[in-house]
């Protein structure tokens, strides 16, 4: 439940909550299968595919069956162009700039959560939003941290804020956001101009949406119940 005095500290998914990353990962995804000689993806069909992480992207995008050698290596090929072009078309939603700026200046502590890899995720930040997160956390295969819906990366950050989880808020806009913030026993606020449905992540107990930047900035300093 929000606490009445509104959260000490938010903490955002990336893809689909804060940046519009879909079109350079329907490119980079499309050149992969394409290369490989596979059917490429629709937009929405790679909309749908996002949420958890790169690795599982690709290994829906190709065909069922697929040899999982030639997998990898359009894995690999995926992971090589989108390192080349993942600012080509991503951009921040409208608003989210000074929706951040607002909670910065109110003394809102900020943290990103991301399946995407951790390199593309400091890449991503430092680009768009420098200076702006105390705490930025992508996925580390090789460190043995879980990626979303497990609760580690979330974990991290309430760690790093020395705060009690319930002054602490997770938004995100799809059902893996959903499950992370209850694996992780948090409140959770999803945004509807992301990549799933409000009617979809609602089946998965959704309670709290914001629509639009102004209204998420009064459900996290407790203007809006």
């Amino acid at each position: 439940m929000q606490p009445s005095s509104g959260y000490a500290a938010a903490i955002f998914d990336l893809d689909g909550t804060l940046l519009n990353t879909v079109d350079d990962l329907a490119a980079s995804a499309n050149y992969a299968l394409q290369r490989h000689g596979l059917p490429t993806r629709s937009i929405p069909e790679i909309t749908s595919f996002i949420g958890n992480g790169v690795r599982h992207l690709m290994a829906v995008a190709v065909p069922e069956g697929t040899d999982p050698a030639l997998e990898q290596q359009v894995f690999q090929d995926f992971q090589a162009h989108y390192a080349q072009h993942h600012l080509d078309r991503t951009a921040p939603y409208p608003g989210i700039r000074q929706l951040l700026a607002d909670l910065a200046a109110k003394g809102i502590r900020l943290a990103v959560v991301s399946n995407k890899s951790d390199a593309d995720v400091q890449v991503l930040i430092q680009h768009f939003f420098p200076d702006t997160f105390e705490v930025v956390v992508g996925e580390k295969e090789s460190e043995g941290v879980r990626r979303k819906p497990a609760p580690d990366t979330v974990n991290a950050c309430v760690s790093r804020f020395g705060l009690p989880r319930e002054r602490c808020v997770y938004i995100g806009d799809s059902e893996v956001d959903v499950l992370t913030a209850n694996n992780a026993h948090m409140d959770v606020i999803v945004v509807t101009w992301g990549f799933r449905q409000r009617a979809f992540v609602e089946r998965y107990g959704a309670k709290v949406f914001a629509d639009t930047t102004q209204q998420l900035e009064r459900l996290i300093v407790g203007q809006e119940g």
